[in-house]
């Protein structure tokens, strides 16, 4: 599938894995409005490309995302900056909707937009060097109100945005904001060993898991079982779930019940 011709981003593709990269490293990858125009459209791209079934996003350059790019607003009237911001709510949901899986890999500083960005992803990995930090509210303005609450809790949310201080790494896997933390040497090795494993699974039960959990969430608890319920059926109508089941018994996951079952025995 061809790609349109971007200038603020990079996409390449390897095998089934695709990349989108923030590439604006002489501005920190700092999010224009051209970027947010390009996330768009790269995510039609990538939702599109039945070979692609994980997407990594990551920065060019020693920075993830240094934020918004302040520089683009200082021309602007307050309407031409609201509907800017528009354009960035409108790229961080073209990412946090994409039916297949998003890896925010977090190689440095991630601040104000580069926060959205990774938290609109499904998990996010980061190295040892990678800085969490929320100024919106320093800068005078309002941000991230409503993904952080729901990654770290209302009261954790509300230290980070009130005082803005930087979360390093390690802080920011306790928080919840990260899922694994890796020294910077390794973090390629593991983001590719998780990518090709997720890879691996069946893309149409992996796209009904992600819609499950993420509309669940948002439901009461029965409204969140009647979703699961119908992704159920849908996976039932379109896939070959009887032969996934006949193949359970060598699965690595049915290693560890068979090895449970040899030690009893020889009990």
């Amino acid at each position: 599938m061809s790609q349109p011709d971007f200038q603020a981003i990079q996409v390449t593709i390897a095998g089934s894995i695709a990349t989108l990269r923030l590439a604006r490293p002489d501005s920190r990858n700092a999010l224009n409005l051209q970027m947010c125009h390009e996330i768009v459209a790269a995510c039609e791209v990538l939702d599109a490309d039945d070979n692609v079934r994980v997407i990594l996003l990551r920065g060019e350059g020693p920075a993830f995302c240094a934020g918004a790019d302040l520089k683009e607003r200082q021309t602007m009237s307050g309407a031409e900056a609201l509907a800017r911001r528009v354009d960035g709510f409108t790229a961080y949901a073209a990412m946090e909707r994409l039916s297949k899986p998003v890896i925010a890999v977090v190689h440095g500083p991630a601040y104000g937009s580069g926060c959205e960005i990774a938290g609109a992803c499904d998990f996010v990995l980061a190295s040892t060097e990678a800085v969490f930090c929320y100024p919106e509210v320093g800068w005078g303005t309002i941000g991230a109100t409503q993904r952080l609450p729901r990654i770290v809790g209302r009261r954790m949310a509300k230290e980070l945005l009130f005082s803005g201080r930087k979360v390093a790494a390690e802080e920011a896997r306790e928080l919840g904001l990260v899922n694994h933390v890796y020294p910077t040497a390794e973090l390629d090795a593991r983001v590719q060993e998780l990518a090709e494993r997720i890879a691996k699974a069946n893309p149409l039960t992996v796209a009904l898991t992600k819609r499950s959990i993420d509309t669940g969430l948002e439901s009461t608890r029965e409204g969140a079982m009647a979703q699961e319920l119908l992704a159920i059926q849908e996976n039932l109508r379109h896939s070959d779930w009887k032969k996934a089941i006949s193949g359970f018994g060598g699965s690595d996951a049915a290693a560890p019940a068979a090895q449970a079952s040899g030690a009893q025995g020889a009990a």
